[in-house]
């Protein structure tokens, strides 16, 4: 069993550790940890990309579901043993499930699938009141004698 280091992650990703760190998390606890593989990506300053293997999946056979701050995807492969008389299967066809815990402010923004591999765009969006903001530091305020 691979152990990835995922500290260059938590660096780049201010905000955005704790779906490291689950990610990391179910990679070293789950009995299916290496199926299918997947990368997380850094685009931009609150922009990311998950990259999931799903070589073998049609559209259909695969669903993405995002609720509060969990993702969910799915891969439900349509038995097709029956058709086939193999030699020799060394091609995973099995159904498979992963979920990604999200940071806070993270929604996804679409998804795609090119050449075996299925993207899933997420950005990072903080509230205006929430966003850290710059305050002025001025004179002192000269108080008048009242007398």
């Amino acid at each position: 069993m691979r152990n990835y280091d995922l500290t260059p992650l938590y660096r780049s990703a201010i905000g955005f550790d704790r779906l490291a760190q689950l990610a990391e998390h179910a990679a070293a606890n789950n009995g299916n940890a290496g199926y299918p593989p997947y990368n997380i990506e850094l685009l931009g300053e609150n922009r990311y990309r998950i990259t999931m293997a799903v070589a073998g999946f049609a559209m259909d056979e695969l669903e993405i579901s995002s609720e509060g701050d969990k993702l969910v995807v799915k891969g439900n492969k349509q038995d097709k043993s029956a058709e086939r008389k193999y030699l020799y299967q060394g091609i995973a066809e099995r159904g498979f499930e992963r979920t990604f815990q999200l940071a806070d402010y993270v929604t996804v923004t679409g998804a795609y699938l090119e050449n075996g591999l299925l993207n899933i765009d997420l950005v990072r969006e903080i509230p205006e009141a929430l966003k850290p903001r710059k305050i002025e530091i001025g004179a002192r305020p000269v108080l008048e004698n009242v007398e």
